[in-house]
């Protein structure tokens, strides 16, 4: 018979990651900086200690938004078909408990700001321990449904450059690593994302955001960014998300 085991997070992790969909597949270069806050009152200032000599740190978490798990997933990549949970990085598990790998950036008192993490805003950290590549890295070893899967070129139009930069200028800074993350891989695979085919392309929805990309055997090209909301929308005082007068911005400077 199981035994119930209680834990207690240490902290909290803060990030422009908010919604599931952001979430890298595995934590690189392309995902969001952010910093673990560790609760005070506790003597984690002197379990800190030390910890400014490490590059890099693997940091238990929850799945915070997850209330179930499946004994069967789809893959974000590399697999057609289900696969045990036990044998994927799929969050919904029976325990919702997950790892990563994030490099340090610099430590602030109870703050530890990372980068290349893949957390989202909100998730509970269980405990933090020190990445040691002797006794953490095996290279080349990948699951066999993981061995084939081939990775996708992927650069911007000047267009598409364009207004991405002034997106980010405006406060969207998820935008370019989200593509980045969801296109490298299968990027046409509408099981496993929100994409969709449209005239000799594709388009990829990420928050109220639009991406068209065209695809050349293992090359995508991002030509263009556009609004979701179309003009009746946008002529409805409604504003669910609060944006809408950046796409109306937008529109004016990108028609």
């Amino acid at each position: 018979m199981a035994s119930k085991i209680e834990f207690t997070a240490i902290g909290t992790f803060h990030s422009p990651q908010v919604h599931p969909y952001e979430a890298g597949r595995q934590p690189d270069e392309f995902h969001s900086a952010g910093y673990i806050e560790l609760n005070c009152g506790h003597n984690f200032e002197q379990a800190l200690t030390g910890l400014e000599g490490c590059e890099r740190i693997w940091v238990v978490f929850l799945f915070h938004h997850n209330d179930h798990w499946n004994p069967m997933v789809l893959p974000p990549r590399g697999s057609q078909k289900k696969l045990g949970v036990f044998a994927t990085r799929s969050p919904y598990r029976p325990n919702p408990v997950g790892i990563s790998c994030v490099k340090i950036k610099h430590i602030d008192k109870l703050k530890i700001f990372v980068e290349g993490a893949d957390l989202l805003d909100g998730s509970p950290i269980l405990d933090i321990k020190p990445y040691v590549a002797y006794a953490d890295s095996f290279p080349g070893i990948e699951p066999d449904w993981l061995k084939n899967a081939e990775k996708f070129v992927i650069d911007f139009s000047l267009e598409a450059q364009q207004e991405i930069q002034w997106l980010e200028l405006q406060g969207l800074q998820q935008l370019r690593s989200f593509l980045l993350h969801q296109l490298e891989f299968e990027p046409d695979n509408s099981r496993k994302k929100r994409v969709k085919p449209e005239g000799q392309g594709f388009v990829i929805a990420y928050r109220t955001w639009r991406a068209y990309f065209e695809i050349q055997e293992q090359h995508i090209s991002v030509m263009k960014i556009f609004s979701g909301y179309s003009e009746h929308d946008l002529a409805v005082s409604e504003d669910t998300y609060q944006d809408k007068n950046l796409h109306r911005e937008f529109k004016k400077l990108f028609p």
